[in-house]
């Protein structure tokens, strides 16, 4: 899969836009499945935006958005309901868990609303222990930490099939020892997918070894 993005220009952003200096609005860009890709990008710049964009929640922009060659305004929702089972995972920055489901309940709904499952169970209990959140699996989402919280999220991300992985802030309430390890997760099962990802952030960082570097 890659993504591209031509001349992206959000509507309520535009006249920021326009008076600043982005690698990613009002460009070209192409997002492939084999990039480690970070955007860096300081607060009302826009990451929320463009994970909304990318997932497809939001159309007030001009320019144009592709999925593999097709502008995905023109995608219908079977198509692109697809594209979210198979080719393209997200972590939100508002996480998105149903709260009153248990975490694992929200975990297993991204696992086996796909046709072609990613991992199996095991595994899901496998990166829950990695990821130290086994106790709080059977918790109501609503009943658990932010932290936990985003960890489930992180999981959730992984379970499904996906050849470009979008992230949000996907550390923003972890700790060191905990972000290092759910960026060695994350790491580990793009390889095993041979997948690429975008990480936006605030600032730059060494927990993956980027492709490349853009400014939002």
């Amino acid at each position: 899969m890659n993504i591209q993005l031509n001349q992206l220009i959000p509507i309520p952003l535009k006249e920021k836009i326009l008076q600043g200096s982005s690698d990613i609005w009002n460009n070209n860009v192409v997002i492939s499945k084999g990039d480690y890709l970070k955007i860096v990008a300081p607060s009302g710049t826009g990451k929320t935006t463009l994970t909304h964009i990318l997932w497809k929640l939001r159309t007030d922009y001009t320019g144009e958005v592709q999925y593999d060659g097709c502008n995905i305004n023109g995608i219908n929702a079977q198509v692109m309901a697809s594209f979210r089972q198979q080719k393209l995972s997200v972590i939100f920055q508002d996480l998105r868990l149903f709260g009153h489901l248990t975490a694992i309940e929200n975990i297993e709904l991204s696992r086996i609303k796909s046709a072609t499952p990613g991992v199996g169970a095991h595994e899901v209990l496998e990166m829950a222990e990695t990821l130290g959140v086994s106790h709080i699996l059977n918790q109501k989402a609503n009943t658990c930490s932010y932290g936990e919280q985003q960890r489930v999220a992180i999981i959730r991300s992984l379970v499904q099939p996906f050849e470009i992985l979008v992230m949000d802030e996907p550390f923003s309430h972890l700790d060191e020892n905990n972000t290092l390890k759910a960026a060695g997760l994350i790491e580990k099962v793009c390889k095993q997918n041979n997948a690429g990802f975008v990480l936006m952030d605030l600032d730059e960082d060494s927990y993956f070894e980027y492709t490349h570097s853009l400014k939002l």
